[in-house]
């Protein structure tokens, strides 16, 4: 075997590697907790002053031996500087997610592996959030506003967006999880909250956020010669749901109401770092912001489960950051490649320089049009730090 080839085959056998490792954490499949509606109606019993006590799925794998494993991989094979950094990268980016994942439920140690892995939102993003709320919400009395399919409705609304895209998917149910939908990548599953009336518009949001960037970059990420496409380039959580909430954007379903509860979110994440209780947190969001009670509670559940999970504030930052990639006349179809972020793309377009990645098979149906009329969203947007 030439060097070349024993270059690239060292690269593609710890690849692999990863791959194999990898498919074992995927953190919302344990962060979510299985007790929510029990805990919610005793928490609402104590008059919001007792915090609830979740309860999280067990861990299937072993731990110790994963930060083994990962940190076994031969990386000075690789011959290529930059892509042997690359790597580097992504191995301690999945240490701290499996660092997240064996502390869920043991509070602030929870709290700062997700701190480590996710960071936490700037003055900036908290003033942005801030912006965000002083604008009037839409009426909620509003058809496309209105609860109207149950569970099954709605995925038979799912599977009919998803005609417009070649690839299939799995969708299962479940009362255990914060979301009222969520895509789990590593089974290319979607599922849905069975306890959730959907809405017209939640049904918009969520066919063009789960579907037509989530699992639009799932299923792109396949087909990779390297298989980290799929799993995830480190940090690449802010980029993904940047993309998934502006594909709201250009269909035309992201409205103030959801941006503000997007901007809520940031401040229940903020509160964290103030080290606010479950309860505290929500009667800011109840009392304070004039929140109504159930957002409050699930909301609060979301920045709290697993003992302080700070991811929610990305879906904000990444918004901005991926409008004005867009308004900056970029590419966006390049960060549809696979689970990639902003900071990497340089590596991306390296690795598809030098053979190792593929155009974007799949594109987000949305991002061919820009098909949004609401003012008010574009004038936030524009207006964001």
């Amino acid at each position: 075997m030439n060097t070349a080839n024993a270059n690239t085959k060292a690269l593609f056998d710890i690849d692999n590697d990863i791959d194999r490792l990898v498919k074992k954490i995927e953190l919302l499949s344990y962060v979510n907790p299985t007790n929510i509606e029990t805990e919610k109606e005793r928490f609402y019993t104590s008059k919001y002053l007792s915090d609830p006590i979740f309860t999280y799925p067990s861990i299937n794998f072993d731990r110790f031996n994963l930060h083994r494993e990962l940190f076994s991989q031969p990386i000075e094979h690789i011959e290529d500087a930059e892509i042997r950094q690359l790597y580097q990268d992504i191995i301690y980016a999945y240490s701290g997610l499996i660092e997240c994942i064996e502390t869920i439920g043991e509070g602030r140690k929870f709290y700062y592996n997700s701190l480590h892995s996710f960071g936490t939102p700037t003055e900036d993003d908290v003033e942005n959030a801030k912006f965000i709320l002083h604008f009037d919400d839409e009426d909620d009395k509003e058809e496309q506003f209105l609860p109207k399919y149950n569970q099954f409705e709605t995925e038979q609304k799912f599977r009919d967006y998803s005609k417009i895209y070649d690839f299939s998917y799995n969708i299962k149910f479940s009362s255990k999880m914060s979301a009222i939908a969520m895509v789990l990548n590593n089974i290319k599953t979607l599922v849905i909250n069975k306890n959730h009336i959907f809405s017209d518009n939640e049904v918009a949001v969520l066919t063009n956020h789960e579907i037509g960037v989530h699992m639009v970059t799932t299923m792109n990420g396949t087909l990779h010669p390297l298989k980290i496409f799929s799993h995830g380039f480190p940090n690449y959580e802010e980029t993904q749901e940047g993309l998934a909430v502006f594909s709201e954007y250009m269909s035309n379903s992201l409205t103030v109401r959801r941006l503000k509860e997007l901007a809520y979110r940031v401040i229940a994440v903020d509160s964290l770092a103030k080290g606010y209780s479950f309860s505290k947190t929500f009667r800011l969001l109840y009392n304070q912001y004039d929140l109504d009670r159930e957002r409050s509670f699930y909301i609060t559940v979301r920045a709290h489960r697993g003992g302080g999970f700070t991811k929610d504030y990305l879906y904000l930052t990444g918004l901005k950051k991926i409008y004005n990639y867009y308004k900056q006349g970029k590419d966006i179809n390049l960060l549809l490649t696979g689970k990639i972020s902003l900071p990497y793309i340089e590596s991306m377009q390296s690795l598809h320089n030098k053979g190792f990645a593929v155009r974007a098979k799949h594109i987000t149906d949305s991002y061919l049009v820009n098909s949004n009329t609401n003012k008010t969203v574009d004038f936030i947007l524009e207006s964001l730090k």
